[in-house]
C-alpha cells in the first residue's frame, strides 16, 4: 500500500510538468508566428510607401504627360528627387525579395509548392524591375549635356528623353502581370491556412485581377483605359487590408483558431 500510495503521488506530480511543457511549447509557436507574421507586415507597409514615392509622387512631380520639354526642364531643375526615385524604386524592389522570403517563413507549412511559386513570381517581378530602371538612367544621360551630344538639337534630345519615360512607364505595365499573378498564390495560402481570415485570401485574389486587367487593358485595349481606371483602382486597392492585418494583428492564436473551426 505504501509503494503504490508514493508512486501514485509521483505521477500526480509528474503529469502537470507535462502538461506544462507542451502549453509552453504552443505558447511559444503561436508568439513565433505572430513575430513572422508582424515582421511580414512591417514590410509590405514599406514596400507600399516606397512604391507610392517611386511610382506616384516622382513621376506626377515631373512628368509632363505629352510635353517632352516641360518634363525634360523639371528633370534638369529637380536632377535630386528623380535620382531619388531612381534609388528609393531600387530599394523597393529589395524589399519586396525579403517581404516573399519572409511571407515564405510564414506559409511554408501551408502549402510548400505554392510557397514557392508565390517567391519564384516575387523574384521575377523583381528582375524585370531592375532591368526597367535603365530606362529611367537613359534620361539623365541624355540631358546631362555632354559633349558627345551635342550633334543633336535641344528638342530631339528632350524627346528622346521623354521616349525612354514613356518606355519605363510601358515596362511598369508589363511588371504589374507579376504584380497581380504572386497574389493569387499567396491568397491561395492566406485561405488556406488558419491563423488569418480568409476573406483577407479572397480579397488578395480579387487585387491580383485587379492588376492583370490593368496591365491588359493598358497594353491591349488603351481605348478603355479611362473609362476602366477606377474600378482598376478599386480592385487594386483589396491588397491593402492584409498589411495592416499582418502589421497590427499578426496571427491568430491557437485558442482563436479552435473557435473559427467551431
Amino acid at each position: 500500500m505504501g509503494y503504490n500510495g508514493e508512486k501514485g503521488r509521483l505521477l500526480n506530480l509528474k503529469q502537470p510538468v507535462v502538461v506544462s511543457a507542451k502549453s509552453d511549447r504552443k505558447t511559444v509557436g503561436t508568439n513565433l508566428t505572430k513575430s513572422k507574421a508582424r515582421t511580414a507586415g512591417l514590410l509590405y507597409l514599406a514596400l507600399a510607401l516606397t512604391g507610392i514615392f517611386s511610382l506616384m509622387y516622382v513621376p506626377s512631380t515631373l512628368v509632363v504627360f505629352g510635353d517632352a520639354t516641360a518634363t525634360a526642364n523639371n528633370i534638369t531643375s529637380s536632377e535630386l528627387l528623380y535620382r531619388t526615385g531612381i534609388l528609393v524604386g531600387l530599394i523597393s524592389s529589395v524589399i519586396f525579395v525579403f517581404l516573399a522570403l519572409a511571407l515564405y517563413r510564414l506559409f511554408k507549412e501551408v502549402n510548400h509548392k505554392q510557397a514557392i511559386l508565390m517567391v519564384i513570381l516575387v523574384a521575377i517581378s523583381v528582375a524585370t524591375s531592375f532591368v526597367n530602371t535603365i530606362n529611367q538612367i537613359a534620361p539623365l544621360i541624355i540631358l546631362s549635356g555632354a559633349d558627345f551630344l551635342s550633334v543633336f538639337e535641344k528638342p530631339e534630345l528632350e524627346a528622346a528623353a521623354y521616349a525612354y519615360i514613356r518606355l519605363h512607364s510601358y515596362g511598369i505595365q508589363i511588371i504589374q502581370i507579376f504584380w497581380g499573378l504572386w497574389l493569387f498564390p499567396f491568397g491561395l495560402l492566406v485561405y488556406q491556412c488558419r491563423f488569418i481570415p480568409k476573406v483577407l485570401g479572397v480579397l488578395l485574389v480579387i487585387a491580383g485581377f485587379g492588376y492583370l486587367l490593368g496591365s491588359f487593358t493598358f497594353l491591349v485595349l488603351p481605348q478603355y483605359q479611362d473609362g476602366l481606371s477606377l474600378l482598376i483602382t478599386i480592385l487594386e486597392t483589396a491588397e491593402l487590408p492584409i498589411i495592416f492585418w499582418l502589421l497590427i494583428m499578426g496571427a491568430r492564436t491557437r485558442s482563436e483558431e479552435r473557435q473559427i473551426g467551431a
